[in-house]
């Protein structure tokens, strides 16, 4: 079903044009990625779509009974609305229906004997019954609290911004709609809140447009990118893996495209060159192809974005944290906590939103102090912090100022030394543009710069906080190369579940009430475990060493008052002997049926749905071939034994 058309959209500021003849189709079931850097326009292209701004030229036109909502970066709430009273606050037959059943039931706890009253309560109640409204209530809760809002009845202007998105998108994705919008959905909610809004977004009926940076998340939910770049819209029918195949391959054959317009131009230069008069038919026909090739230069490239700068040395001392405790009033978010970070730490720290995670990075640089404990840095540790807000930016100063604020001069990694200005055409900030205020750049382009002032004071720990918030994918994928390179340490804050399998190698977790665990892995691994073990990676170091030491108790026990002699000859059991014959071609077995989900998983490349029940499947095999290898290694061992007693 065709739900809304999108016919030759044009947007410019000034001379900047965001986006230039832009034409295509949303039909239900589209699940459509907005892909580009920061400052292409994203946020804009989806106001325009939404009815929110006006193009410049070229029209959109929506269905007469469908139903577009948009979740902006700012949504707006009554005075003195509960999170509850927003979430029900909408327009449909069935919230109208919970509200008016709400009112009835309210009035007749006042007035128990009223006719009229308990008249309404059943009108009310058969209302609820013809449109099937009773789950929405629940729903809303649900929805809440799935989304990190525990108080329903907490009024929506006391909350943080962060809070203040999460309601409003409890709302939309409650309300009926057939085109949702969504601008970064994933910025403010943890890790659980981005999965559970994954499983919602995938099995949701009707259309989907969104701006995230989540590359996991875009993976799972999309089956559509629009990727703006330099004015253009490509557009690919696959999810983000299959989109960047497909980009790729674009271009390529953009490139090989450009080359031979290159080579014709210098032919026809050549001729120009040796002194061609535009006098017969052919001969201007000749001059008029050279003009047409000059003019047929693609658009000049937006650059690449460059990281390239040193960190500071790093001595034996870094940062020893020992039994710290830090309260709010009655609330203890961190409790008996200690680290001792060594050369080249990567540790991401997780947890649900306001568990402490922004808390112990603030307690570590010294801008809160414990209530217990002790946190003391080395005395060549240079912090860079990253924070989540941009209040620590002067917004009315210009991009150049705020940099040269930090450094005039910069020392990059292979030694050289560059200006403040010319790092920031690194960071695609064209001279130009440096001279902006501050406060007129786009949300991801404050990020950027930000980035980029604590990168020039030359770091060796790193403390990023929410560093995936408002920055682009290219930006990232930037950053995460230089996190490969960086010879310091590093903290990161983050729910972006791919930025931290690439980055980290340590879990630090907040299970709740002040209680913190220390996991080796990055955060599928610390995934995995919770989903096995069914809690936090506390009980991982505590279970080996309980096993451990049953089972040396056990064998002290069997083996108390019994003379030193020889062993018992080791043996292999009647199952150990079948297993072993058989588990080769087991193993065999599950590596061909993985190789055969794969297939069918780049088959299935542009069906969301399909992907994830095959992912389900893939890691169920992977998990198989897991204990299969496990005990063919433990029957192995035992065969080696049993051959050496001969």
């Amino acid at each position: 079903m065709h739900l809304l058309s999108v016919e030759h959209i044009t947007k410019s500021y000034g001379e900047k044009v965001l986006f230039e003849d832009v034409t295509f189709g949303v039909e239900d079931g589209d699940k459509i990625g907005i892909i580009g850097v920061n400052g292409t326009g994203k946020s804009t292209f989806l106001k325009v779509i939404a009815g929110l701004e006006q193009a410049d030229s070229g029209t959109v036109s929506v269905g007469s009974r469908v139903t577009v909502r948009m979740l902006s970066q700012d949504p707006a709430f009554a005075p003195g609305e509960t999170a509850l009273e927003h979430v029900l606050g909408g327009d449909s037959p069935q919230l109208r229906a919970v509200r008016a059943y709400a009112d009835a039931l309210t009035a007749i706890e006042l007035k128990p004997g009223d006719e009229a009253l308990q008249e309404q309560l059943i009108k009310a109640n058969q209302r609820m019954d013809e449109l099937d409204a009773w789950q929405l209530e629940s729903d809303a809760k649900t929805a809440l609290s799935k989304l990190g809002i525990q108080d329903f009845d907490a009024k929506v202007e006391t909350f943080s911004g962060g809070q203040r998105k999460r309601v409003a998108m409890a709302a939309a994705l409650l309300l009926p709609s057939d085109v949702l919008i969504l601008d970064e959905p994933t910025n403010h909610i943890d890790n659980d809140s981005v999965a559970w809004l994954e499983g919602m977004l995938q099995k949701r009926r009707g259309a989907l447009l969104m701006i995230t940076h989540d590359r996991y998340f875009l993976d799972r939910v999309s089956n559509r990118v629009i990727e703006l770049d330099k004015g253009q819209a490509y557009f690919y029918q696959a999810n983000y893996s299959r989109f960047l195949e497909l980009k790729l391959e674009r271009e390529e054959r953009e490139a090989a495209s450009e080359a031979k317009r290159q080579n014709l131009l210098r032919n026809e230069l050549a001729w120009i060159r040796r002194g061609a008069k535009a006098r017969t038919t052919k001969q201007k026909a000749r001059i008029d192809r050279f003009e047409a090739l000059k003019a047929d230069a693609p658009k000049q490239a937006g650059g690449k974005l460059e990281v390239s700068v040193a960190s500071s040395r790093l001595g034996r001392k870094i940062i020893e944290i020992e039994g710290v405790k830090k309260s709010y009033g009655d609330r203890t978010l961190i409790r008996d906590f200690s680290y001792i970070a060594v050369p080249e730490d990567r540790v991401g720290i997780v947890g649900r939103n306001g568990s402490g995670k922004s808390t112990l990075l603030k307690l570590i640089a010294g801008r809160l102090a414990p209530d217990e404990g002790t946190v003391e840095l080395g005395a060549t540790v240079k912090l860079g912090w990253f924070s989540q807000e941009h209040e620590e930016m002067d917004q009315s100063l210009r991009v150049i100022e705020y940099i040269r604020e930090g450094a005039e001069q910069v020392k990059t990694a292979d030694g050289t030394t560059i200006s403040a200005s010319q790092m920031l055409e690194r960071f695609l900030f064209a001279s130009a543009m440096q001279w902006t205020p501050i406060s007129k750049l786009s949300g991801g382009e404050k990020r950027r710069v930000q980035l980029l002032r604590v990168l020039m004071n030359a770091p060796n720990v790193l403390l990023l906080d929410e560093p995936t918030n408002d920055l682009d994918i290219a930006t990232l994928t930037v950053l995460e190369d230089y996190l490969d390179d960086f010879a310091g340490v590093v903290f990161v804050v983050s729910h972006d579940r791919y930025f931290l399998d690439r980055t980290v190698d340590k879990i630090i977790a907040f299970e709740g009430n002040g209680v913190i665990t220390h996991h080796t892995g990055n955060y599928s691994d610390y995934q995995e475990f919770v989903e096995k073990h069914g809690g936090g990676p506390e009980r991982e170091a505590s279970a080996p060493s309980k096993a451990a030491a049953a089972k040396t108790e056990s064998a002290a026990v069997s083996g108390a008052g019994k003379p030193a002699g020889r062993e018992r000859a080791l043996k292999m059991s009647y199952k150990d002997q079948k297993d072993f014959e058989q588990i080769d071609g087991w193993i065999a077995d599950a590596e061909a049926e993985l190789a055969s989900v794969a297939e069918r998983m780049e088959e299935a490349a542009s069906d969301s749905v399909r992907l994830q029940e095959l992912a389900a499947e893939q890691q169920q095999l992977e998990e198989k071939l897991e204990q299969l290898m496990d005990r063919w290694t433990e029957l192995n061992e035992l065969a080696e034994k049993i051959a050496a007693q001969k």
